[in-house]
């Protein structure tokens, strides 16, 4: 069982960025920068949430083996274990075979689109990375 530091999930300041990926891992370089944006947010004490639309789904795919490539889903469980909250669109993860978060990393929740309309508020940085 994996240790979650949910300090970063809401920052003293109250900031939070929100991180938008609708491309899947290894199709485009927008996973990686979102993992680098996020990072950095968490860094800075800013809470940090991923929501992951379309084939930004594929992204937290439990046992990938990209072999010559970075694993992207090791750096996302990172990002979980610093307190990052990661959401998956639940239209979007049916479309593409994921039918329960079980094929997902430990954290990773199956969710509505409604939960990203409920993170944008006045206190949300809002960044949507694809195409």
């Amino acid at each position: 069982m994996r240790i979650k530091d949910t300090n970063n999930r809401k920052s003293s300041q109250g900031k939070v960025m929100v991180i938008v990926l609708s491309d899947g891992p290894y199709i485009s370089q927008y996973a990686d920068i979102g993992y680098n944006m996020a990072q950095k947010a968490l860094d800075l004490g800013y809470g940090v949430k991923i929501f992951l639309y379309m084939d930004g789904v594929h992204i937290p795919q439990k046992d990938q083996n990209p072999r010559t490539l970075p694993n992207i889903s090791q750096s996302f469980e990172e990002l979980i274990e610093k307190g990052c909250e990661i959401k998956a669109c639940i239209r979007c993860a049916a479309a593409r075979g994921y039918l329960d978060e079980s094929q997902f990393l430990e954290g990773v929740e199956i969710t509505s689109v409604y939960d990203l309309a409920e993170w944008m508020d006045e206190n949300s940085k809002v960044v949507m990375l694809g195409s």
